[in-house]
Protein backbone atom coordinates (compact mmCIF):
# COMPACT_ATOMS: atom_id res chain seq x y z
CA UNK A 1 0.00 0.00 0.00
CA UNK A 2 1.15 3.06 -1.21
CA UNK A 3 2.58 6.13 1.84
CA UNK A 4 2.30 9.49 2.99
CA UNK A 5 5.68 9.34 1.80
CA UNK A 6 5.05 7.84 -1.71
CA UNK A 7 2.16 11.00 -2.16
CA UNK A 8 5.44 13.61 -2.85
CA UNK A 9 5.42 11.92 -6.25
CA UNK A 10 1.71 12.64 -6.84
CA UNK A 11 2.58 16.56 -5.54
CA UNK A 12 5.33 16.21 -8.11
CA UNK A 13 2.99 15.51 -10.81
CA UNK A 14 0.70 17.82 -9.74
CA UNK A 15 2.85 20.58 -10.08
CA UNK A 16 4.16 19.51 -13.09
CA UNK A 17 0.79 19.75 -14.54
CA UNK A 18 -0.19 22.75 -13.25
CA UNK A 19 3.17 24.77 -14.79
CA UNK A 20 2.40 23.48 -18.05
CA UNK A 21 -1.01 24.70 -17.90
CA UNK A 22 0.34 28.36 -16.55
CA UNK A 23 2.85 28.44 -19.03
CA UNK A 24 0.37 27.77 -22.21
CA UNK A 25 1.72 24.08 -22.94
CA UNK A 26 -0.64 21.42 -23.85
CA UNK A 27 -1.02 19.11 -20.70
CA UNK A 28 -2.01 15.21 -20.64
CA UNK A 29 -1.70 12.38 -18.03
CA UNK A 30 1.78 10.80 -19.91
CA UNK A 31 4.43 12.12 -17.52
CA UNK A 32 8.05 12.08 -18.41
CA UNK A 33 11.32 12.72 -16.09
CA UNK A 34 14.63 11.46 -14.95
CA UNK A 35 14.86 9.68 -11.66
CA UNK A 36 17.17 12.62 -10.62
CA UNK A 37 14.66 15.53 -11.74
CA UNK A 38 11.93 13.63 -9.68
CA UNK A 39 14.42 13.26 -6.04
CA UNK A 40 15.11 16.85 -6.43
CA UNK A 41 12.00 18.35 -6.39
CA UNK A 42 11.03 16.14 -3.12
CA UNK A 43 13.86 16.77 -1.84
CA UNK A 44 15.42 13.22 -1.42
CA UNK A 45 18.83 12.12 -2.13
CA UNK A 46 19.83 10.78 -5.74
CA UNK A 47 22.27 7.99 -4.73
CA UNK A 48 21.38 4.35 -6.39
CA UNK A 49 19.39 3.26 -2.67
CA UNK A 50 17.62 6.62 -3.76
CA UNK A 51 16.46 5.53 -6.87
CA UNK A 52 15.50 2.49 -6.04
CA UNK A 53 13.33 3.35 -3.23
CA UNK A 54 12.01 5.83 -6.25
CA UNK A 55 11.25 2.53 -8.11
CA UNK A 56 9.33 0.60 -5.05
CA UNK A 57 7.16 4.26 -4.46
CA UNK A 58 6.06 3.69 -8.15
CA UNK A 59 5.26 -0.17 -7.53
CA UNK A 60 3.25 1.12 -4.32
CA UNK A 61 0.99 4.02 -5.88
CA UNK A 62 0.77 1.18 -8.76
CA UNK A 63 -0.70 -1.53 -7.00
CA UNK A 64 -2.91 1.18 -4.19
CA UNK A 65 -6.38 0.76 -5.20
CA UNK A 66 -8.99 3.65 -4.44
CA UNK A 67 -12.74 3.64 -3.85
CA UNK A 68 -14.15 7.28 -4.00
CA UNK A 69 -17.93 8.88 -3.93
CA UNK A 70 -16.15 12.03 -4.03
CA UNK A 71 -16.90 14.09 -7.28
CA UNK A 72 -19.19 11.64 -8.52
CA UNK A 73 -22.40 12.99 -11.07
CA UNK A 74 -24.74 10.52 -9.43
CA UNK A 75 -24.82 9.58 -5.70
CA UNK A 76 -23.86 6.05 -4.39
CA UNK A 77 -21.70 5.48 -7.17
CA UNK A 78 -18.32 4.68 -6.93
CA UNK A 79 -14.48 5.75 -8.70
CA UNK A 80 -12.14 3.02 -8.77
CA UNK A 81 -8.67 3.63 -9.03
CA UNK A 82 -5.11 3.03 -8.59
CA UNK A 83 -2.68 6.45 -7.54
CA UNK A 84 -0.76 5.29 -10.88
CA UNK A 85 -2.23 3.71 -13.86
CA UNK A 86 1.12 2.43 -14.86
CA UNK A 87 4.84 3.14 -15.16
CA UNK A 88 8.13 2.30 -16.94
CA UNK A 89 11.45 2.69 -17.35
CA UNK A 90 12.85 4.58 -20.54
CA UNK A 91 16.03 3.52 -22.37
CA UNK A 92 18.26 4.97 -24.52
CA UNK A 93 19.43 3.28 -27.83
CA UNK A 94 21.91 1.79 -25.75
CA UNK A 95 19.65 0.42 -23.46
CA UNK A 96 20.72 3.01 -20.79
CA UNK A 97 18.37 4.67 -18.43
CA UNK A 98 16.65 7.62 -19.85
CA UNK A 99 14.00 8.39 -17.71
CA UNK A 100 10.45 7.64 -16.07
CA UNK A 101 7.23 7.11 -18.02
CA UNK A 102 4.06 7.00 -16.10
CA UNK A 103 0.69 7.69 -16.39
CA UNK A 104 -2.05 9.41 -13.85
CA UNK A 105 -5.48 8.08 -13.38
CA UNK A 106 -8.03 10.46 -14.93
CA UNK A 107 -9.47 11.24 -11.44
CA UNK A 108 -6.60 13.08 -10.25
CA UNK A 109 -5.74 14.53 -13.72
CA UNK A 110 -8.97 16.42 -13.85
CA UNK A 111 -8.70 17.37 -9.67
CA UNK A 112 -5.63 19.33 -10.14
CA UNK A 113 -6.82 21.02 -13.48
CA UNK A 114 -9.52 22.58 -11.15
CA UNK A 115 -8.02 25.76 -9.39
CA UNK A 116 -10.43 25.31 -6.73
CA UNK A 117 -8.98 21.73 -5.19
CA UNK A 118 -5.62 22.91 -5.71
CA UNK A 119 -3.46 24.65 -2.84
CA UNK A 120 0.15 25.36 -2.97
CA UNK A 121 2.08 24.03 -0.04
CA UNK A 122 5.49 25.06 1.68
CA UNK A 123 8.63 23.24 0.00
CA UNK A 124 9.24 23.13 3.89
CA UNK A 125 6.53 20.36 4.11
CA UNK A 126 9.80 18.00 1.78
CA UNK A 127 11.53 18.86 5.18
CA UNK A 128 9.20 17.27 7.67
CA UNK A 129 10.39 13.98 8.75
CA UNK A 130 7.42 12.69 10.50
CA UNK A 131 4.40 10.86 9.12
CA UNK A 132 1.99 12.27 11.63
CA UNK A 133 3.47 16.03 10.75
CA UNK A 134 3.16 15.51 7.12
CA UNK A 135 -0.37 14.37 7.48
CA UNK A 136 -1.48 16.73 9.92
CA UNK A 137 -0.08 19.78 7.81
CA UNK A 138 -1.91 18.42 5.04
CA UNK A 139 -5.52 18.46 7.51
CA UNK A 140 -4.38 22.48 8.09
CA UNK A 141 -3.37 23.32 5.25
CA UNK A 142 -6.78 22.25 3.47
CA UNK A 143 -9.47 23.09 6.06
CA UNK A 144 -7.47 26.13 7.03
CA UNK A 145 -7.52 27.39 3.25
CA UNK A 146 -7.67 30.96 3.16
CA UNK A 147 -9.61 31.53 6.42
CA UNK A 148 -7.27 34.00 8.18
CA UNK A 149 -8.24 33.44 12.29
CA UNK A 150 -7.49 29.29 11.67
CA UNK A 151 -9.68 26.87 12.90
CA UNK A 152 -9.62 24.08 15.60
CA UNK A 153 -10.22 20.33 15.54
CA UNK A 154 -11.19 18.34 18.54
CA UNK A 155 -8.31 15.45 19.21
CA UNK A 156 -11.01 12.75 18.90
CA UNK A 157 -12.03 13.98 15.42
CA UNK A 158 -8.80 13.84 14.43
CA UNK A 159 -7.85 10.41 15.56
CA UNK A 160 -10.75 9.44 13.90
CA UNK A 161 -9.77 11.03 10.58
CA UNK A 162 -6.13 9.62 10.37
CA UNK A 163 -7.15 6.40 10.40
CA UNK A 164 -4.14 5.25 12.66
CA UNK A 165 -4.05 1.78 14.68
CA UNK A 166 -2.22 3.23 17.46
CA UNK A 167 -4.84 3.79 20.77
CA UNK A 168 -5.92 7.44 21.21
CA UNK A 169 -3.54 7.94 23.89
CA UNK A 170 -0.77 7.23 22.09
CA UNK A 171 -2.07 9.73 19.07
CA UNK A 172 -2.83 12.60 21.33
CA UNK A 173 0.68 12.10 23.21
CA UNK A 174 2.17 12.44 19.56
CA UNK A 175 -0.14 15.83 19.06
CA UNK A 176 1.06 17.51 21.92
CA UNK A 177 4.53 16.85 20.90
CA UNK A 178 4.11 18.54 17.29
CA UNK A 179 2.62 21.16 19.15
CA UNK A 180 5.59 21.74 21.54
CA UNK A 181 7.85 21.52 18.16
CA UNK A 182 5.39 23.31 16.07
CA UNK A 183 6.89 21.80 12.45
CA UNK A 184 4.39 22.80 10.66
CA UNK A 185 5.53 25.68 8.20
CA UNK A 186 3.19 28.19 7.72
CA UNK A 187 1.00 27.53 10.71
CA UNK A 188 1.14 28.05 14.44
CA UNK A 189 -0.50 25.40 16.96
CA UNK A 190 -1.97 25.96 20.42
CA UNK A 191 -3.79 23.49 22.91
CA UNK A 192 -6.71 24.76 23.49
CA UNK A 193 -9.66 22.90 26.47
CA UNK A 194 -13.06 23.98 25.56
CA UNK A 195 -16.30 24.72 28.10
CA UNK A 196 -17.00 21.37 28.38
CA UNK A 197 -13.65 19.49 28.68
CA UNK A 198 -13.13 18.93 25.18
CA UNK A 199 -8.89 18.83 23.91
CA UNK A 200 -8.69 20.95 21.22
CA UNK A 201 -6.00 21.51 18.51
CA UNK A 202 -6.42 24.93 16.93
CA UNK A 203 -4.02 26.45 14.34
CA UNK A 204 -3.88 29.55 12.89
CA UNK A 205 -1.34 31.06 10.04
CA UNK A 206 1.73 32.57 10.78
CA UNK A 207 2.56 36.09 9.70
CA UNK A 208 5.52 36.69 7.62
CA UNK A 209 8.51 37.53 9.84
CA UNK A 210 10.23 41.01 9.52
CA UNK A 211 9.17 43.56 6.40
CA UNK A 212 11.40 44.79 3.80
CA UNK A 213 14.61 46.92 4.30
CA UNK A 214 16.79 49.23 2.90
CA UNK A 215 19.37 47.11 0.46
CA UNK A 216 22.55 48.48 2.28
CA UNK A 217 23.43 48.94 5.88
CA UNK A 218 26.45 51.58 6.92
CA UNK A 219 29.44 49.56 7.94
CA UNK A 220 29.50 51.75 10.83
CA UNK A 221 26.09 49.83 12.14
CA UNK A 222 27.07 47.98 15.34
CA UNK A 223 25.48 44.50 15.81
CA UNK A 224 22.23 43.66 13.61
CA UNK A 225 19.61 45.53 12.67
CA UNK A 226 16.31 44.19 13.43
CA UNK A 227 13.43 44.42 10.32
CA UNK A 228 11.52 46.49 13.02
CA UNK A 229 8.64 43.15 13.50
CA UNK A 230 7.59 43.11 17.30
CA UNK A 231 8.43 40.94 18.52
CA UNK A 232 11.45 40.71 16.95
CA UNK A 233 12.29 37.94 14.27
CA UNK A 234 15.38 36.90 15.75
CA UNK A 235 14.31 35.40 18.90
CA UNK A 236 13.61 31.82 19.30
CA UNK A 237 10.09 30.65 20.47
CA UNK A 238 9.16 29.77 23.64
CA UNK A 239 10.01 26.09 24.60
CA UNK A 240 6.72 25.43 26.26
CA UNK A 241 3.64 23.36 25.46
CA UNK A 242 1.51 25.98 23.78
CA UNK A 243 3.47 29.49 22.70
CA UNK A 244 0.05 31.14 23.38
CA UNK A 245 -3.35 30.29 24.84
CA UNK A 246 -6.37 31.32 22.42
CA UNK A 247 -9.69 30.56 23.68
CA UNK A 248 -11.86 32.84 20.99
CA UNK A 249 -15.07 31.14 18.72
CA UNK A 250 -14.10 30.73 15.45
CA UNK A 251 -15.90 31.72 12.66
CA UNK A 252 -16.83 29.01 10.48
CA UNK A 253 -14.78 28.22 7.43
CA UNK A 254 -17.52 27.30 5.11
CA UNK A 255 -14.95 27.55 2.06
CA UNK A 256 -13.06 24.23 2.90
CA UNK A 257 -14.31 22.77 6.25
CA UNK A 258 -17.87 22.43 6.15
CA UNK A 259 -18.48 18.62 7.90
CA UNK A 260 -15.95 19.18 10.38
CA UNK A 261 -17.33 23.29 11.42
CA UNK A 262 -21.36 21.90 12.04
CA UNK A 263 -19.89 18.42 13.54
CA UNK A 264 -18.34 20.36 15.84
CA UNK A 265 -20.73 23.28 16.89
CA UNK A 266 -23.76 20.66 16.50
CA UNK A 267 -21.52 18.78 19.33
CA UNK A 268 -21.69 22.29 21.31
CA UNK A 269 -24.42 23.42 21.51
CA UNK A 270 -26.30 19.43 22.73
CA UNK A 271 -23.08 19.70 25.71
CA UNK A 272 -24.82 23.60 26.55
CA UNK A 273 -28.09 22.42 26.60
CA UNK A 274 -27.54 19.44 28.72
CA UNK A 275 -25.61 21.89 31.25
CA UNK A 276 -28.88 24.17 31.30
CA UNK A 277 -30.90 21.57 31.62
CA UNK A 278 -28.60 20.23 34.75
CA UNK A 279 -28.76 23.74 35.90
CA UNK A 280 -32.59 24.66 35.58
CA UNK A 281 -33.27 21.41 37.60
CA UNK A 282 -30.89 22.02 40.41
CA UNK A 283 -32.37 25.68 40.17
CA UNK A 284 -35.92 23.77 40.72
CA UNK A 285 -35.53 21.63 43.61
CA UNK A 286 -33.40 24.34 45.32
CA UNK A 287 -36.28 26.84 45.26
CA UNK A 288 -39.05 24.42 46.42
CA UNK A 289 -37.03 24.26 49.44
CA UNK A 290 -36.48 28.14 49.83
CA UNK A 291 -38.57 30.74 51.79
CA UNK A 292 -40.47 33.03 49.64
CA UNK A 293 -38.69 36.09 50.82
CA UNK A 294 -35.04 34.30 49.52
CA UNK A 295 -36.44 33.66 46.07
CA UNK A 296 -34.56 36.86 44.81
CA UNK A 297 -31.33 36.47 45.80
CA UNK A 298 -31.29 32.71 44.60
CA UNK A 299 -32.47 33.80 41.35
CA UNK A 300 -29.84 36.29 41.36
CA UNK A 301 -27.30 34.16 42.05
CA UNK A 302 -28.39 31.34 39.95
CA UNK A 303 -28.14 33.71 36.95
CA UNK A 304 -24.14 33.96 37.50
CA UNK A 305 -24.06 30.05 38.00
CA UNK A 306 -25.70 29.36 34.54
CA UNK A 307 -23.38 28.54 31.68
CA UNK A 308 -22.67 30.92 29.00
CA UNK A 309 -23.17 30.59 25.28
CA UNK A 310 -20.61 30.28 23.05
CA UNK A 311 -21.90 32.53 20.65
CA UNK A 312 -22.16 35.52 22.85
CA UNK A 313 -20.24 38.48 22.00
CA UNK A 314 -16.99 38.99 24.20
CA UNK A 315 -16.02 42.28 25.71
CA UNK A 316 -13.61 43.11 22.74
CA UNK A 317 -13.54 40.47 20.37
CA UNK A 318 -15.67 38.66 17.98
CA UNK A 319 -18.12 36.15 17.92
Amino acid sequence: MATIWDADILIWAASQIVEARDAGLRTSRLMVATPYEILKFIGRGTSLRDYQRLKAALDRLQSTTICTSIRQPAEGRRHRFSWINEWKERTDQNGKPDGIELIVPDWFYQAVLDDALVLTIDRAYFDLTGGLDRWLYRIVRKHGGRQRNGWRFDFRHLHQKSGALSPFKRFAFELRDIIRRQPLPGYTLFLEIDAGGRTLLAFEPTPACGKAVEGFVPSGTRGHVPSGTAPSCQREPKRALTPDTKSENRALNLESNRESNFEERARDVENLVRQAVNALSVTGKRRANTPALAVASSEAADAHSLPQLPFAPRPGGRR
